[in-house]
C-alpha cells in the first residue's frame, strides 16, 4: 500500500462516517451498513482503490457515490494542499449526512452534490484529474472518460475487476476479484455504492 494512502487512512477516522450504532465496527475490515441500502467501504478495498487512483496534491477529484463521505474525505486529504474534491450521491438522504460528516471531520469546503439520475458523474464541473467509482460497470464508462483531463485516470470496477484507466481508455492496472453493486440503468448508468466497497 502507498505510504500516502496509509497516512490518509490514519488521519481520517472512519468512525465519524458511521452511524452511532455501527461505530464499534470502524476498525474492522468489512463494509458497514449506513442505511438506505448503502455501506461504508471495506478499508482494504478503499486502500487498493486509492493506491490505484494515485491522487496527488493539487488534483481535482470526483468521488462517484459519496455515501457517508468517508472516501470523499480521504481524497480531500490526499489532494491537499491546493486540490479539490466533489462527491456525487444518488440517495438524497445521504447527501446531507455526508456533508455534515465532512464538516465535522474538518473538511467544510468539500462539496457533495446530488447525483443527476440521467447523467453519470458531473460533466458540468469537468475536467477532473482523478475519478473514483464504487459501483460495477459492464464496461469502462465513456461518459466518465470524457470528464478526465488528458493526463487523468479513473478507477472503476468492471465485471469483478478493479481497473485504473487513463483518459484514452487504456487500462493502466487491473486487480481482482471484487464484488460491487452495478451501476444502475436509467437514461444513462447511475452511480451507487458497492456492497463490499460502498461508501
Amino acid at each position: 500500500m502507498d505510504d500516502r494512502v496509509r497516512a490518509a487512512m490514519r488521519a481520517v477516522d472512519r468512525r465519524g462516517f458511521l452511524p452511532r450504532g455501527q461505530r464499534r465496527l470502524a476498525g474492522s475490515d468489512q463494509a458497514v451498513l449506513i442505511g438506505h441500502g448503502a455501506t461504508c467501504s471495506q478499508p482494504s478495498t478503499v486502500e487498493a482503490m486509492l493506491t490505484m487512483l494515485d491522487p496527488r496534491p493539487g488534483d481535482r477529484c470526483l468521488d462517484v457515490g459519496a455515501g457517508s463521505g468517508w472516501t470523499t474525505a480521504l481524497l480531500a486529504h490526499l489532494v491537499a494542499p491546493g486540490g479539490s474534491v466533489v462527491g456525487v450521491e444518488i440517495e438524497p438522504a445521504l447527501v446531507g449526512w455526508a456533508r455534515a460528516n465532512l464538516v465535522a471531520a474538518g473538511y467544510p469546503d468539500v462539496r457533495v452534490a446530488p447525483a443527476d439520475p440521467d447523467r453519470l458523474g458531473l460533466p458540468d464541473d469537468a475536467p477532473f484529474d482523478r475519478i473514483l467509482v464504487s459501483a460495477e460497470a459492464r464496461a469502462v464508462p465513456d461518459e466518465l472518460l470524457a470528464q478526465l483531463t488528458d493526463e487523468g485516470r479513473v478507477v472503476v470496477p468492471v465485471r469483478g475487476d478493479l481497473l485504473a484507466v487513463d483518459a484514452r481508455g487504456v487500462i493502466l492496472e487491473r486487480r481482482g476479484t471484487y464484488s460491487f453493486v452495478r451501476l444502475r440503468d436509467g437514461a444513462r448508468d447511475r452511480a451507487r455504492r458497492g456492497r463490499r466497497s460502498g461508501r
